[in-house]
């Protein structure tokens, strides 16, 4: 269960979620009141797959995978969300509920909105509206980009996707995460990663230890990486408001 945090300090600041941050003054500040921040410990099953929405979660860091999984037990991650989206988006697109699980990947903190206020929200036509509308289209996009990807690339260039998208959400090339873990998001097994890794670091791309991976080089991964980066990268860019990459004043 996440905790409700007691006091609101410079480093937790609804302004650090690129679509709060982007609201005209008068939408945000009618929400500010609603807005419940919220931890992210790792690992935290936010929501399952069939699970009725009550919130919608704002981060303002860390990382939230969307995970698919199977009736054998096996899994695979379509998605990551950090602090230029949003989770829970079922709740403004007419469903109770979504058809995958959101699990926790990289430790952060959200704001959350009830469903009550974001279905007021969305009634008024405003820029919540907009912009909620806009992120679900970028949202799409990188499911179904995922999906061509693992169908089609090399695991060597997933695992570059993949760690080039942490970092984009995570604003560091320090990325704290286990093999094994990699190997459940990508669906593949462990050895795979295992040898890509160990290939990445052979060229001098990453510097990888026991649950943690620091990307040395990143021009480098993005020549090796497939076209699916660049594809949602600039359908995210194309769509949405800019993500924060420094503190934003007080609301």
């Amino acid at each position: 269960m996440a905790k409700k945090t007691t006091k609101q300090t410079w480093s937790e600041n609804p302004k650090q979620n690129s679509i709060l941050a982007a609201l005209p003054k008068a939408d945000l500040e009618r929400i500010l009141p609603d807005l419940e921040l919220v931890l992210l410990p790792l690992k935290w099953t936010m929501l399952e797959s069939g699970d009725h929405v009550d919130f919608l979660y704002f981060p303002i860091s860390g990382i939230v995978s969307l995970i698919y999984a199977l009736e054998d037990g096996s899994s695979s991650e379509v998605a990551l969300v950090g602090n230029e989206g949003m989770v829970g988006i079922s709740i403004f697109m007419g469903g109770d509920s979504m058809p995958s699980s959101t699990e926790v990947q990289s430790t952060g903190k959200a704001y959350k909105l009830s469903r009550k206020i974001m279905k007021r929200e969305f009634s008024l036509g405003g820029k919540l509206q907009e912009y909620a509308l806009l992120y679900t289209q970028a949202l799409i996009c990188q499911t179904s980009q995922t999906a061509v990807c693992n169908q089609h690339h090399l695991l060597d260039q997933q695992l570059c996707r993949w760690l080039l998208m942490s970092m984009d959400r995570l604003h560091s090339e320090d990325i704290a995460v286990t093999q094994e873990m990699i190997s459940n998001l990508l669906g593949v097994r462990r050895e795979s990663v295992t040898q890509a890794i160990g290939q990445l670091q052979k060229d001098g791309l990453i510097t990888a230890t026991r649950g943690h991976i620091k990307v040395l080089d990143r021009p480098a991964m993005e020549v090796r990486v497939c076209e699916c980066y660049e594809v949602v990268k600039k359908e995210y860019l194309r769509l949405l408001p800019p993500v924060p990459d420094e503190m934003p004043p007080a609301p």
